[in-house]
């Protein structure tokens, strides 16, 4: 069985955010890193239908790539289709990271900004290239955050739109937390303020068996900002899980 790291990526960029993971571990293990539908590399002519469709697609790519299962990593949005990957393909799922992220839906003021932010980006464009929310911590590095500024200028609006409005309908997914049955890593950083460590730690509490990791000096994009923590907070994970062994590349 050919088991690797399955990499979904936040909202609203793609599969570059990664960078840092992909370069540290791909000695490790196979990995794969996929654009949701209408990000990055992803067919522009389709655009992200729900949270339960990229998690559909992104099994699609494990297949592509010749892997029966995966440790399951997802950040921010990427952790919502962690959550739903889990509901429909947890066969495949060989462990799990959930990093700044939340298993509960969203309340309605929050859909209801998710659906303007949408109607907005289908009226002006991208505009997000200029209103970014806040994904860094004001001591982020001024290259960290230009490549997520030039990650999020590669996008178009119509793809974000739809992300946003696939969030916004998403499903509680806190009764699937108390479901899980593989080794777990929840991680949250000190300076999230889009889903600041609290409520990321109270999610872990309800997942039985897992490990709680909170990385000091980043923001919600915790592994751009403090790349070699996050590394090896996924490095010991996949130790943990029985997918990497020893301290030297395969």
């Amino acid at each position: 069985m050919a088991t690797g790291l399955l990499l979904l990526h936040a909202f609203p960029l793609d599969h570059d955010m990664w960078a840092p993971q992909v370069s540290a571990l791909e000695r490790w293990l196979p990995i794969v890193a996929p654009d949701f539908p209408g990000f990055g590399k992803a067919a522009a002519s389709t655009f992200l239908p729900t949270i339960d469709g990229a998690a559909d697609a992104a099994a699609d790519a494990l297949t592509r790539a010749g892997l029966d299962d995966a440790v399951v990593c997802g950040l921010s949005m990427g952790g919502y289709v962690a959550l739903a990957f889990w509901r429909r393909h947890r066969e495949r799922v060989a462990g799990m990271v959930l990093a700044n992220t939340r298993g509960d839906a969203d309340a309605e003021p929050a859909r209801e900004r998710r659906r303007a932010l949408a109607r907005r980006l289908r009226q002006e464009g991208n505009v997000l290239v200029n209103e970014p929310p806040p994904l860094l911590s004001d001591r982020a590095p001024a290259e960290v955050a230009m490549l997520v500024k030039r990650i999020i200028a590669n996008q178009s609006a119509q793809a974000i739109a739809a992300a946003s409005e696939a969030m916004a309908e998403r499903p509680d997914s806190t009764p699937n937390l108390r479901e899980l049955s593989v080794k777990a890593l929840v991680v949250s950083a000190e300076h999230d303020t889009l889903i600041p460590p609290d409520i990321t730690k109270a999610m872990a509490a309800q997942i039985p068996g897992n490990r709680f990791a909170l990385i000091a000096g980043a923001g919600h994009l915790s592994n751009l900002e403090q790349p070699d923590a996050f590394n090896e907070l996924l490095r010991e994970h996949l130790r943990r899980c029985g997918v990497i062994e020893g301290d030297r590349p395969r």
